[in-house]
């Protein structure tokens, strides 16, 4: 029996990350329609103010900050929650982000356990309302990698019910040890859950993010088109083959509404099940992208030069810094926030920017799956980027 669609209360681990942000975005507009969303808690790594965050101000929004889901011990987690988190009694929804790389892929699995089940055994104790948690994975399910330590062994387009990637790649895969503990932790709980598997992330982030792409990139347009002129050319700084390599970008409002769609439909979406979550089941690749998002800057984005077709490393950081005093008397002029341009967890050398060198295979979805439990809306191109765009300008990360 589906439950009742209104009085909900969300709570948002990894609030402030790519993904996170526009769950807490589309819940305080509203979405799927008025009435739902009671109160939405936005949990964050650091302290973010709302004035930094972006989000609409709306009493139903409240941001925790100084809760550590790897380090503290459950029952102060429990307390923490307890505390700061106004009727974390009511919570009925759980959107999980949080996340923490590590180049050993044991530690890895073992922080990725950890904080899931930390925060999930937290809300599970704290709440009698409990409905839904939606735990997002990505396309390693599927053996795709920025880093290579797996190949990918499956052919597009990717659908649900492909088989595990084999051993030994599929053990230090962190994703199938939180399905485990989740599937687990859930079985005779009142509430249910599922997981989501996006492509590349395009979405706008409040604080510099290891994984995305937009905003590096926006920013080495931004300094380009100052550099060279409006209506430059601007050759596509990655490699010939992932330029012409298929795939379905992910908008982060895009994984929001599909996945809150998801999650309002407990009765047919849960049980563990994974869904694929992107703009289009139409896959587009850079050649298709590489214009238009170079438009909105003014430039004529070109093909890859000879010079990148084999760099593993896109020259992003390397421009923006060689340009490095061009760009801060940029950010002085037009009144910008600084710490963006050449922080690593932003810029060149994040998994975002390594991205256009390292995709060289196909990896497009199939969302035939989702299509099938009633979500059907989808973006272009430009209404993803661009959108994005807006928000850092409207941030005053970008001029």
């Amino acid at each position: 029996m589906e439950s009742s669609n209104q009085g909900k209360h969300a709570i948002v681990f990894g609030a402030s990350g790519i993904t996170g942000w526009a769950f807490v975005n589309e819940m305080l507009n509203d979405y799927p329609k008025p009435g739902i969303w009671s109160r939405v808690t936005a949990l964050t790594n650091r302290p973010l103010s709302h004035e930094a965050s972006m989000w609409p101000a709306d009493d139903r929004l409240q941001i925790v900050s100084g809760i550590d889901v790897l380090e503290q011990e459950q029952a102060e987690i429990n307390a923490g929650l307890q505390s700061k988190v106004q009727d974390v009694n009511t919570v009925t929804h759980v959107y999980y982000f949080a996340y923490k790389m590590s180049v050993d892929q044991k530690q890895e699995v073992q922080d990725a356990v950890t904080m899931l089940s930390h925060s999930i055994t937290a809300i599970d104790t704290l709440s009698t309302k409990l409905e839904f948690v939606v735990l997002q994975l990505g396309t390693k399910m599927y053996g795709v990698d920025p880093y290579s330590r797996f190949t990918q062994y499956m052919m597009p387009p990717f659908h649900e019910s492909l088989t595990q990637i084999p051993e030994p790649h599929s053990s230090p895969l962190f994703y199938h040890h939180q399905i485990d503990w989740l599937s687990t932790y859930s079985h005779s709980k009142p509430w249910t859950w599922c997981e989501t598997r996006p492509d590349a992330i395009i979405g706008f982030h409040p604080v510099p993010n290891f994984y995305s792409l937009p905003t590096p990139l926006a920013i080495y347009l931004s300094l380009y088109a100052d550099i060279h002129g409006q209506g430059a050319e601007c050759p596509f700084p990655g490699t010939p083959k992932s330029y012409i390599a298929l795939n379905n970008d992910s908008s982060a409002e895009i994984i929001a509404r599909g996945s809150i769609h998801l999650s309002l439909h407990a009765e047919k979406c849960g049980n563990g099940q994974g869904y694929n979550i992107s703009d289009s089941n139409t896959p587009q690749n850079w050649a298709n992208k590489w214009p238009l998002i170079c438009d909105y800057f003014s430039l004529k984005g070109t093909p890859p030069t000879s010079s990148n077709s084999d760099s593993q490393q896109p020259p992003l950081r390397d421009f923006i810094a060689q340009h490095e005093t061009r760009w801060k008397e940029i950010e002085s002029t037009n009144g910008l926030r600084t710490g963006f341009a050449l922080n690593d967890k932003n810029t060149g050398h994040n998994v975002g920017g390594i991205s256009l060198s390292v995709f060289e295979k196909d990896r497009n979805l199939s969302l035939d799956k989702l299509r099938g439990v009633g979500f059907v809306e989808e973006r272009s191109v430009m209404q993803s980027w661009g959108s994005t765009f807006d928000w850092l300008r409207k941030a005053k990360i970008i001029p």
